[in-house]
């Protein structure tokens, strides 16, 4: 693996001054160079949060996959490390699929799916590296530790992937992400005692027939006496408002019997109601805190980073902090996102009533506003010169529904998606009152409101860019806005 470690770091070395900068933002992990999705391995490791992700260094499209690799004091900063894994042996020649990390012995090791994808077969099965000191590893020569004998009469070994480690009650756990037969998604369940050698459990949950054709990055974990899986469908039939992309991600919530190994569901719900959230997965911080993390970009759409070759291509979601409220999961800004803009915030606007506009001064802007209840209101962002191309979020409280749009704005965004759609909502109760925190970063969106979020990427091409809001009485808001 040292050759091509080795060879992708100097690339990445020779090649990061050729990135156009453009589009990319200040405060998300991006990827240096070339390709980047799921994020993989979050974890808490000496005192920083390190995170990983699926990467492609040597051009802006999906190929045989490494892990890129960061760590972050804040969860807002991240510094950049070297790859940490590439293709290079038998068992994950054509990619080191997604994965996750765990700590054991102040050692750093990485549980991740080997890819081989011959003409005669394809083939995923699990595989561990270690780390002594959180930045090279060591692939275990006993490699594969979970394969065909694990699920032999229970899985294909051909979708069998994305491993998501945790420890619970002095042994160790993973949940894998595979499919049924008659391709319904199912979550399998592992033990072992050590991180090496490991037994299947169960088959932890079994998808019904709409709730998607495979699954991908499960996550399991307990959350204010309950247990959460989260995990990303592919083709989850549409309901409603909900689960419009291609490939959707999905919080159940229940209980969990550890002497079946089943997971009783309670509920579900999507996580994430825009256009550009995928293969979540959290981590536990150091006061038992739990972070999540996504993927800010589609499967099976353009990206024009890419299509305009400035060299680079997806990013990740701001971290949110989880937990548990009326049976449901709500997501919140960490404290460091609102630090960051108190301290690091050039100018700050507070209004109340009708409309206002105002220049946009820097790419990175925090808007934070309040709804009584039956209020309304409609936040654009245009050029001033072109009031056709507007990036728009609108509460409409007739409506009960929140929405956020990038119809004919910027570079257009296709899709595979049938019926097509540039916007998306979410339903909100209108008799009550509502927080919403809209975080802007150079080519991103994303909105937290009673603990609901959406995510969306755009492409912008103005060049006179201003902000206006249009309000009922009802509706006070503050601006804070950093320059880079």
């Amino acid at each position: 693996m040292k050759e091509s470690i080795r060879k992708a770091n100097q690339y990445i070395d020779e090649n990061r001054v050729k990135v156009n900068q453009q589009y990319r933002g200040a405060f998300h992990l991006l990827p240096p160079i070339g390709w980047m999705n799921d994020p993989n391995g979050f974890v808490y490791f000496r005192g920083e949060y390190h995170l990983f992700y699926q990467f492609y260094p040597y051009d802006s499209v999906w190929g045989p996959m490494h892990w890129g690799h960061a760590k972050s004091k804040d969860l807002l900063h991240w510094e950049e490390l070297p790859v940490a894994l590439a293709p290079s042996e038998s068992y994950d020649k054509d990619g080191c699929f997604s994965g996750s990390a765990i700590v054991k012995d102040d050692k750093l090791y990485l549980l991740y799916t080997g890819h081989v994808d011959d003409e005669e077969k394809r083939e995923e099965t699990q595989c561990l590296a270690v780390s002594t000191d959180g930045i090279t590893f060591e692939k275990l020569p006993t490699n594969p530790v979970i394969y065909a004998h694990h699920i032999e009469g229970i899985a294909d070994i051909a979708d069998f992937r994305d491993p998501k480690v945790f420890e619970y009650q002095g042994n160790y756990y993973a949940v894998v992400a595979s499919k049924t037969p008659d391709d319904r998604g199912q979550i399998l369940l592992f033990a072992s005692s050590n991180l090496v050698d490991w037994t299947f459990t169960s088959v932890l949950l079994e998808g019904e027939e709409g709730q998607g054709i495979m699954w991908e990055c499960p996550d399991f974990f307990p959350l204010d006496g309950k247990w959460v899986l989260i995990l990303s469908p592919i083709e989850m039939e549409r309901q409603q408002e909900k689960y419009w992309n291609l490939n959707s991600t999905v919080a159940f919530i229940g209980d969990m019997n550890w002497e079946t190994g089943r997971f009783h569901v309670d509920s579900y719900d999507e996580l994430d109601g825009g256009l550009d959230f995928y293969a979540p997965q959290t981590c536990q911080g150091p006061n038992g805190e739990r972070y999540m993390v996504a993927w800010m970009q589609m499967w099976h759409r353009s990206i024009p980073s890419h299509d305009l070759a400035h060299g680079w291509a997806g990013s990740m979601t701001l971290p949110r902090k989880l937990s548990l409220k009326d049976g449901r999961l709500v997501q919140e800004l960490p404290e460091s996102v609102n630090e960051y803009f108190l301290v690091e915030h050039v100018s700050e606007t507070i209004v109340q009533g009708n409309q206002i506009t105002i220049p946009a001064r820097g790419k990175q802007t925090l808007f934070e506003l309040d709804a009584k209840p039956g209020c309304s209101f409609i936040l654009s962002y245009s050029d001033k010169t072109d009031p056709d191309s507007v990036l728009k979020l609108i509460y409409d409280a007739s409506q009960k529904r929140f929405s956020l749009s990038r119809d004919q704005f910027g570079h257009l965004i296709t899709g595979k998606e049938n019926p097509t759609f540039q916007s998306r909502w979410i339903q909100l109760d209108a008799e009550k009152d509502h927080h919403f925190s809209i975080i802007r970063d150079t080519n991103s969106i994303e909105v937290f409101v009673d603990g609901k979020t959406l995510s969306m990427t755009f492409y912008e091409t103005t060049e006179n860019p201003v902000y206006t809001l249009t309000a009922d009485e009802g509706v006070d808001w503050v601006v804070k806005t950093y320059q880079k």
